[in-house]
């Protein structure tokens, strides 16, 4: 593990290194200046609503508040004087946890929400809160059951709205889980993503960003618990759009055939706990294991958004040197920071571009 952990981390610092003698400022990939993307002032509900090069400019400004304050040892206060609002509808470990330290390490200040806290839609409607919280503070980052939420209070409100978690779609979760593998594999594009699991809102963001990052995306879900058809049929466009390769099936084994990493996420999402028996039945021959890697790269990776149960995955993957799950977890921070910073300034990484 530690062997595989150092060679990710020489790999960025390399990549870093040898770009040194290139100007940030106005560097460009693709024929696109990055530093003249700009998302000052937007709303993050969905990246089905970002470009590539808005997404691409999110994770750099990512890598390079990681380098920065983690690996040079950096103190930056872009967010000084600031807050945001955290609306907790369901409870959380790593979406409270990297909002609350990442906005408090750039100078910011974090107001966690619970439900027992505010009058969000019980004696307050959603369009008056939206408009309460943007006299109070700078952004809101609201985690809630229903997407609609969201979009009532994006509709209201003068400030941005993160989506920190709804019941379609999950984005912040997915600019980690890139941010990752970028580390991991010096690029994307080109890589084959195998989902095997339920047909949730964290694959749905996957369905949402991959293809414009050049992912190749395979999908495995049990009959019944398939994506959304609105969200395939955007998917599919976009992946037509953009080049890459979608599919979708109910064999684990044929959806893992060829892949570069394996992904899945809990069976039983909250809200769903009378459904478990159930679940847990439909989802049989769905573990991923060794035998399920066994048709993948001889390379590949797991990533698991967690908490994880073990009928998701076994401990031989779980706790293997092929598991990013603990970098993915801690990627969480960076990537919310790197959100956050891109929505509320004009900020230009000091780091050389990433290659996507």
């Amino acid at each position: 593990m530690c062997l595989r952990l150092f060679s990710a981390h020489n790999v960025v610092f390399k990549s870093l290194k040898s770009h040194l003698s290139q100007s940030v400022h106005g560097f460009s990939c693709g024929g696109v200046s990055f530093t003249s993307v700009s998302l000052k002032g937007r709303s993050c509900l969905t990246l089905k609503d970002f470009s590539p090069d808005e997404i691409k400019k999110v994770l750099w400004v990512s890598g390079d508040l990681k380098h920065r304050i983690k690996h040079e040892k950096q103190c930056l206060t872009l967010l000084q004087g600031k807050s945001v609002a955290m609306i907790f509808e369901k409870r959380s470990t790593r979406t409270r946890m990297s909002t609350e330290t990442g906005f408090a390490l750039l100078g910011g200040h974090p107001c966690f929400l619970t439900s027992q806290d505010i009058h969000l839609g019980v004696n307050e409607s959603s369009t008056d809160t939206a408009r309460v919280l943007s006299g109070f503070c700078d952004i809101v980052l609201a985690r809630v059951y229903s997407h609609t939420t969201l979009e009532e209070l994006e509709k209201e409100a003068s400030i941005p709205i993160i989506n920190g978690l709804s019941d379609l779609y999950h984005p912040i979760q997915i600019l980690a889980d890139f941010l990752t593998l970028q580390e991991h594999y010096g690029s994307l594009s080109g890589l084959t993503v195998s989902w095997i699991g339920d047909g949730n809102n964290v694959l749905h963001s996957f369905m949402m960003c991959a293809p414009k990052l050049g992912v190749h995306l395979k999908i495995a879900t049990p009959k019944g618990y398939t994506p959304d058809q609105s969200v395939i049929e955007e998917a599919q466009r976009l992946s037509t759009q953009h080049g890459t390769r979608l599919s979708l099936t109910s064999d684990p084994m044929e959806a893992a055939h060829n892949s570069d990493v394996l992904v899945t996420d809990t069976w039983v999402s909250m809200g769903q706990e009378e459904e478990k028996k159930r679940r847990l039945q439909d989802f049989a021959g769905y573990q991923i294991t060794m035998q399920t890697g066994s048709v993948a790269k001889p390379d590949w990776t797991f990533l698991h958004c967690l908490p994880r149960k073990k009928e998701e995955v076994d401990d031989q993957v779980f706790y293997s040197p092929r598991s990013l799950v603990f970098q993915e977890a801690e990627n969480r921070k960076w990537t919310i920071m790197g959100l956050m910073v891109s929505l509320l300034t004009d900020y230009t990484p000091h780091t050389p571009m990433m290659k996507f």
